[in-house]
């Protein structure tokens, strides 16, 4: 809800006295509603000029300023950057504040400066005036095709909005209220008559008025007898009471712990469907209640040139792809094409010129039926022989440059999924940016000539309930980054399977992470993916083995891994002579076991089968269909008690038995 007048008419009471006589430091816009005032005693002063939650509070937000500041803010640091705060002041209860400030110029001569924040909405503005009342700028112009009633322009004197004609309800008597309650029709509802009739209440405050006196929030006039009159009148006058004396009590209004109203004075007509917290002060409950809406609202700001952009790429992708894949379809009758020109190559003998069909039987039916072959009777029957073959030599060609073009584009379009998927999640302005760079690398965004500013973005970092560090890539750079070039070969690697998210690792630093941990990061990894708000969301993994040189014995080598899953066996990603291989995720059945087996050989032997040992042992899971609860893939390193050097006679060694050595898999 919009801070009505009565909420900032209490926000304006708790500021003035912490913020009077004050200097102003630094000047910041972090977004384009918003501008940040740091003033002395590290106090910052925000004013939020946005159509959905303009107001005015002191913040304990950090909040991301743009690489490069706008002009309005840069405008704002020249004149008041020095600035004393003089006077805080809501004129009547009009949702106006101005900030009357004493500056000095550049000549070190005194001046004023003031700064009109207008929360009115759609119509809400942050206005700069000088010393004689005329507009230095505004963060939203005004001109006469907006608005014909009032210009706000630079060089203009400032006009304050006009009044609405209804009487402040504070400056209203007994007597007009009996009168004005008199006169109404009995049939109108009370929160109604007194938004027509009054200016300064609220919505929820009109409501709760007629609550009080009617114990319904849509009561009439005419269900008010003598008595229901006079508590009306009496809780206006409570109300307005409290308003005058400043008696503001800052409460916030929960559905199942989720905000949806909030309030400077107490609210009871929701009853035991709301719950009601009370704040310290005003702005600590406006930084609460604002916080997840206002990062939504920076997201979409800063994200909507990148979502237009990345979605009409998209889009264009697709239509590229279908029309690819409708050509690979064609190509895929080619064979037709050379059955055409085999037959009518076989009944040139009865063909003339200017035929437009062949009839004949095909040969290579078993049937013999009888096709029809359209011919161009412009041209020989040689030359529509030759005709067909060329057709289906094109198609051949084709088909072989549209698998990779499709290829190609269908990687485009994960990655532009991909690139959407960043943008719902980022954060900070540094995530924008470095969104937008790797879209300019990949040349799905025009390189600009100006270099935009780059800071050194870090992963998302928590903590498991065990004390264990998670990591959580923003992006495909940093992902990768994290995959291939952070990650230890002991962490674990989590994903969801077959949607596009972030890469996340636990970082074990070699210690033994418990069931709840792993829960714990393959949650992040649901979490941060397009899976989001699913309810069940399959997680995979990739194992990444590597052999442990400390157990293999003296003058013992790697030769090659073992294993007796088929599903692994001729898989080009699995390097089965290298002492470090990756399994990838989704390889491994659900609820299959794989036995992995480090063999090794004795050094001065080139490869003898006869010589090789077991030297070591691996249980692998598969992924299931929900979130992954494992043990964590490790390398369990057994060796044999005593390796003996074969005698040359030998023709081959009888290894023993495999499950008798293992360590128990994990399933």
């Amino acid at each position: 809800m919009p801070l009505d007048a009565i909420s900032l008419r209490a926000v304006v009471e708790e500021l003035r006295p912490q913020l009077l006589n004050l200097r102003i430091d630094k000047v910041q816009q972090p977004a384009r509603d918003q501008v940040i005032l740091l003033l002395r005693g590290n106090k910052r002063l925000l004013l939020n000029a946005g159509a959905n939650a303009p107001r005015l509070q002191l913040t304990e937000l950090l909040r991301d300023n743009p690489a490069e500041p706008p002009m309005f803010c840069m405008l704002l640091r020249k004149h008041l950057v020095g600035a004393r705060v003089a006077e805080i002041t809501q004129p009547g209860l009009e949702r106006l504040v101005r900030i009357e400030l004493d500056v000095t110029d550049d000549f070190g001569q005194p001046g004023h400066r003031t700064l009109v924040l207008e929360a009115m909405g759609r119509r809400s503005n942050l206005i700069l005036l000088d010393g004689e009342n005329r507009v230095i700028d505004c963060m939203r112009r005004v001109d006469a095709e907006m608005s014909a009633a009032r210009q706000v322009l630079p060089g203009l004197f400032y006009e304050p909005p006009a009044s609405t004609g209804r009487l402040p309800f504070l400056e209203e008597t007994e007597e007009g209220l009996a009168e004005k309650l008199a006169q109404v029709n009995p049939e109108i509802q009370l929160d109604r008559f007194l938004l027509d009739a009054y200016f300064g209440i609220s919505p929820l405050m009109a409501r709760e008025l007629s609550f009080r006196a009617c114990g319904e929030t849509d009561g009439r006039p005419c269900n008010l007898d003598e008595a229901g009159k006079i508590r009306f009148q009496d809780a206006f006058f409570a109300f307005a009471n409290c308003v005058k004396e400043n008696r503001f009590t800052p409460i916030v209004l929960k559905r199942e712990g989720v905000p949806f109203e909030f309030s400077a004075l107490p609210v009871h007509q929701y009853g035991l469907a709301a719950e009601t917290e009370t704040f310290e002060s005003f702005s600590a409950l406006l930084d609460s209640f604002y916080e997840a809406k206002e990062r939504q609202e920076r997201v979409r700001q800063r994200g909507a040139d990148l979502i237009r952009t990345a979605t009409t790429a998209r889009d264009r992708v697709r239509r590229k792809l279908a029309l690819q894949e409708k050509d690979y379809a064609a190509t895929q009758e080619r064979d037709a094409l050379r059955l055409s020109g085999d037959l009518i190559t076989a009944n040139l003998y009865r063909m003339e010129r200017g035929e437009s069909k062949l009839v004949c039987q095909n040969y290579y039916d078993e049937d013999l039926a009888e096709v029809t072959i359209p011919l161009d009777p412009l041209l020989t029957p040689q030359q529509n022989a030759a005709k067909y073959y060329k057709r289906y030599t094109k198609a051949k060609t084709a088909e072989k440059y549209l698998r990779e073009q499709m290829a190609l584009a269908r990687r485009d379009l994960a990655y532009l999924e991909s690139v959407l998927q960043e943008i719902q999640q980022a954060e900070t302005e540094q995530d924008f940016l470095d969104i937008r760079g790797e879209m300019s690398d990949a040349g799905f965004i025009r390189k600009q000539g100006k270099k935009v500013l780059q800071r050194p973005s870090k992963p998302r970092e928590f903590k498991t309930s065990g004390g264990f560090r998670v990591l959580v890539g923003r992006n495909n750079r940093q992902n990768d980054k994290l995959t291939l070039k952070d990650a230890d070969y002991r962490d674990l690697w989590f994903h969801v399977q077959k949607l596009h998210g972030s890469h996340v690792i636990l970082c074990t630093n070699g210690g033994e992470p418990g069931d709840q941990d792993i829960t714990e990061a393959a949650g992040l990894a649901a979490y941060y993916s397009q899976a989001k708000d699913s309810a069940n969301v399959p997680v995979d993994a990739e194992v990444k083995v590597t052999l442990n040189q400390s157990a293999v014995p003296e003058g013992m080598v790697f030769d090659l891994w073992a294993m007796d899953e088929a599903s692994l066996l001729g898989n080009p990603a699995v390097a089965y002579n290298e002492e470090s291989f990756t399994i990838p995720a989704g390889t491994v059945a659900k609820g299959s076991t794989v036995t992995v087996e480090a063999q090794y050989r004795d050094a001065t032997i080139e490869s003898e089968p006869s010589v090789l040992r077991t030297a070591a042992i691996i249980g692998v899971a598969g992924a299931g269909t929900a979130v992954i609860v494992w043990q964590g893939y490790r390398i369990g390193m057994e060796l044999y008690e005593k390796y003996f050097q074969p005698t040359p006679e030998e023709d081959a060694v009888v290894e023993p038995t495999l499950e008798s050595q293992m360590t128990d898999p994990i399933s």
